[in-house]
């Protein structure tokens, strides 16, 4: 699921070389954090959200077999300090 997610969104953004997924396998349940640079929040996003929902969407079409649900989680770039 970690190559559908990073396909898909590096499609969609500018900076596809800043494009990451970072999985993290819990007990019930599969999280994938897809990280973009700040100008690309919003083509993932999209308006009102709707890329957002379609890529969730794709991801839980992809996982319907699998044994524990998966979730993407749409993780703002991490802020340098500000001085």
């Amino acid at each position: 699921m970690q190559e559908l997610l990073t396909f898909v969104a590096k499609s969609l953004v500018d900076h596809p070389e800043q494009v990451s997924v970072h999985t993290t396998e819990g007990p019930e349940a599969v999280i994938l954090e897809l990280n973009v640079a700040e100008e690309d929040m919003g083509k993932v996003i999209g308006k009102q959200g709707r890329i957002a929902k379609a890529i969730r969407a794709v991801v839980k079409a992809a996982t319907a077999k699998a044994e524990k649900p998966v979730f993407v989680e749409i993780q703002r770039p991490a802020l340098e300090d500000a001085e």
